[in-house]
């Protein structure tokens, strides 16, 4: 029987694994200390972020130890993008060459603007990376735990590996498809928080349907620049990791990085948003490290860098809007 170790006790690392024993996968999810993972076991469920929904029984949970990871075929990491270097290297020195690494991460690491792939690519060795796969798409955590149909996606330069981890995590109510596309996939995950960020501003402003259908549309225009520039394929912004994962961040009451955006609406500092948080807003971080690449990369990305000037800059909403809106008028 195939085994999965889940590095990550948040919301979507323990929606993962829930999933996945379900499935009837012997499922591992891997807490930082005993005391997280004797609680987990013990209650059962995951009480501070899935309250009232039980494990199945093919799911056990443990801290990190040495069994726990070489004792699996696929790795599947699930902590949020500030810690994820940090976590990989907790568990390097113990992931085996004919392992593979699915990453379920959407973000980018701030201070290097650094994908998620790029920062496995730099700390494991190349025969262990180049198996890495990439999860992404319109994946709720509340819609799938409530066994709601969807959709994803998993990338990987290699097919073999992709196919494998497609195999596993396939069921009725979760279709998964694959791609070789990483750098679209990833960029698709990552960018499309920060619009989401923005569609909340626009719904709590009650600005309407026109304004938020333009402020999406041009928003995937803005993410599939700087992705084509990244070498990403421009077709892969117009599937379930682009369009797909965009329209359900962007209009859902569950996507934390709307709520942020409502929040800011109110009046509410970014600051004091974000911790009174139980869960992380990734569009924050990520904002930031995609206008570094944007400048490397000499991608123009007003969006961004309006949403950017509202969280750390404390611009006000509608002078932003204002100024996107005289921008000169060009050609789409």
């Amino acid at each position: 029987m195939q085994q999965v170790a889940v590095i990550g006790t948040t919301t979507w690392g323990t929606t993962l694994a829930m999933h996945l024993g379900r499935q009837d996968v012997s499922c591992t999810l891997i807490a930082r200390t005993r005391e997280e993972s004797e609680k987990l076991e013990s209650d059962r469920q995951n009480t501070r972020f899935l309250k009232n929904h039980r494990f199945p029984d093919k799911l056990r949970v443990t801290h990190a130890t040495p069994e726990s990871i070489q004792n699996s075929e696929i790795i599947l990491i699930a902590v949020p993008s500030q810690r994820f270097r940090e976590n990989v290297r907790l568990i390097k020195k113990d992931i085996l060459n004919h392992q593979i690494v699915l990453i379920a991460t959407k973000g980018l690491e701030m201070n290097s603007g650094k994908r998620m792939s790029e920062i496995i690519s730099e700390e494991l060795p190349s025969n262990i990376s180049k198996l890495t796969c990439v999860l992404s798409g319109p994946n709720l955590a509340m819609e799938i735990i409530s066994g709601k149909p969807s959709s994803s996606v998993i990338a990987s330069a290699d097919l073999l590996a992709a196919g494998k981890a497609q195999t596993l995590l396939n069921s009725p109510l979760f279709r998964v498809y694959t791609n070789t596309d990483i750098v679209g996939v990833e960029l698709g995950g990552a960018l499309k928080n920060i619009i989401a960020i923005g569609s909340g501003i626009v719904d709590g402003l009650e600005y309407g349907a026109n304004t938020k259908a333009s402020f999406i549309t041009r928003g995937l225009a803005e993410i599939t620049r700087l992705g084509t520039a990244a070498g990403a394929n421009p077709l892969t912004f117009s599937g379930l990791a682009g369009l797909g994962d965009l329209l359900a961040t962007t209009s859902s009451p569950l996507s934390r990085n709307r709520f942020v955006g409502l929040e800011l609406a109110k009046g509410n500092p970014a600051k004091t948003i974000l911790s009174n948080m139980s869960n992380v807003a990734e569009g924050v971080y990520t904002t930031s490290a995609t206008l570094k690449i944007a400048e490397q990369l000499k991608v123009d990305m007003p969006i961004t860098r309006a949403i950017y000037r509202i969280l750390f800059e404390n611009m006000d909403l509608n002078q932003a809007i204002r100024e996107l809106m005289e921008r000169p008028p060009g050609s789409e």
